[in-house]
């Protein structure tokens, strides 16, 4: 299930934006991101909906995907 982002708290949201971050691990990629920056790509990808907050029932989590994942999957 979506859930809206103009519907979560901007600490809860903060804090699950975050959370996503750690769980991603190290990035070699050619630049390093410093986690306000990704913090900052993040929310900006959510505004635009490029990304959802997702809510598991089943597994009773949150989770941050990409909408065309999320699509795929219902």
């Amino acid at each position: 299930m979506i859930i809206p982002i103009d519907q979560i708290n901007a600490e809860t949201l903060d804090n699950i934006i975050e959370s996503f971050i750690l769980r991603e691990g190290t990035d070699y990629g050619l630049h390093e991101w410093s986690l306000d920056e990704k913090k900052q790509q993040l929310n900006q990808q959510l505004i635009n909906g490029e990304i959802v907050v997702v809510y598991s029932e089943l597994h009773e989590t949150v989770n941050l995907m990409p909408i065309s994942q999320f699509n795929a999957q219902t």
